[in-house]
């Protein structure tokens, strides 16, 4: 299954619990697009914020975001991974 990177702007100061509850939004219902969310960065200082996915598509994904509430129109597709 594909695997993504997406990036949300706009968290200025957020904490590791604000983080942790966005990220918990998207498992809640990530079964309906048929998406996973594996983990999720977060750099304060920045305001960004890094999530690692898997799932059919970029939109699957994007439709997941949207629905708990913290859209993004970043996203990248990982097609080449090394260990």
């Amino acid at each position: 299954m594909p695997k993504f990177m997406d990036v949300h702007s706009g968290f200025h100061g957020a904490t590791e619990e604000q983080l942790r509850e966005a990220h918990e939004r998207d498992l809640a219902i990530e079964d309906a697009e048929g998406v996973h969310f594996e983990r999720a960065w977060l750099d304060p200082d920045s305001g960004k914020v890094f999530c690692l996915s898997s799932g059919p598509s970029k939109e699957a994904v994007l439709r997941v975001h949207e629905k708990a509430g913290h859209p993004t129109t970043e996203i990248y597709e990982l097609p080449i991974e090394v260990e």
